[in-house]
């Protein structure tokens, strides 16, 4: 079945369930997130936070936030394609960056993960999320799924702090969602 954005389909009850689980793992991630931070002044940039509480309730006041999304409607600081240089950002900006529910829908995964790594700063935190075991979903295009170890090879160039899997009790090795501390180094 080919799925478009007109398409009007009534999610499964292991849809509905699933995706409850997986935004209890996102909060849950952006709450260790900001309880790690203190209250030092910091730069965070949140990718395609439109759809989704963002990061700002988790930080404190002294991290100011900026967003980025592909859609110029957004509303979002920066407007650009994250797989590409996002020419209002420079090098090192960021001391943190959250990327929730992002990379399963841009076209060149590894560009997005570099363009990442170039805006954050040495020592700076990516804070990512992404689903594996859950249905085609919007935006679309929804084009990907990673495993442990495909987010492995995503972040060669970040050291992982923290890669975990939300694991379905009923499917062995086939996890929800996962999540990911990254530092580049």
């Amino acid at each position: 079945m080919t799925v478009s954005d007109g398409d009007a389909l009534i999610p499964s009850d292991r849809d509905v369930a699933t995706l409850a689980r997986i935004r209890e793992n996102v909060r849950a991630l952006m709450s260790r997130a900001g309880r790690g931070h203190g209250a030092a002044a910091a730069r965070l940039l949140d990718i395609a936070p439109q759809d989704h509480e963002g990061a700002r309730p988790y930080f404190p006041a002294s991290v100011a936030i900026e967003t980025l999304d592909i859609d110029p409607s957004s509303g979002c600081t920066h407007i650009g394609d994250i797989c590409r240089p996002v020419s209002s950002i420079e090098d090192g900006r960021f001391d943190y960056i959250v990327c929730t529910e992002v990379l399963e829908h841009v076209l060149q995964p590894f560009d997005a993960v570099a363009e990442i790594r170039r805006m954050l700063r040495p020592g700076g935190r990516l804070f990512l999320s992404t689903p594996f075991d859950f249905r085609i979903h919007g935006p679309l295009p929804d084009c990907w799924r990673f495993t442990e170890h495909g987010l492995r090879a995503l972040l060669a160039d970040f050291r992982i702090v923290e890669l975990a899997g939300l694991e379905a009790p009923e499917r062995p090795l086939m996890p929800l969602h996962y999540t990911v501390v990254a530092e580049r180094p």
